[in-house]
């Protein structure tokens, strides 16, 4: 059950960043215009990023409970697994069609790519 929480830890971390096809989202009005009235999924994994701040949905199982704010140029959040609190991170956002994908420590991290729906 280890791997699950390191997962999330990025928005659901997996690998080393690699940047190929992806283009860097700098603004929270251009992040907002890609997430609103979107889920966020992948295997497992079903969230909602709302453009007020929210962060919800399930993972695995358990819920997903945080909140966002944009800072410098990161998507930077705070995330619940459950009752595990997974802490804050300031995320690089990279998009291609209609994957998005979140690289954790302001982009020098392991990445998550999510399908927006």
């Amino acid at each position: 059950m280890r791997l699950l929480p390191a997962i999330l830890v990025g928005l659901l971390a997996a690998t080393p960043a690699l940047a190929d096809g992806f283009e860097k989202i700098d603004d929270r009005d251009t992040f907002v215009s890609m997430i609103e009235d979107k889920k966020l999924t992948r295997f497992g994994i079903h969230l909602t990023v709302s453009p007020g701040g929210e962060i919800a949905g399930r993972a695995f199982g358990r819920s997903v409970t945080g909140a966002w704010q944009w800072k410098s140029g990161y998507f930077c959040r705070d995330l619940y697994w459950g009752k595990r609190d997974l802490g804050p991170n300031c995320q690089a956002v990279k998009v291609q069609g209609e994957t998005i994908r979140f690289i954790s420590d302001q982009g020098t991290g392991q990445f998550a790519d999510l399908v927006l729906k």
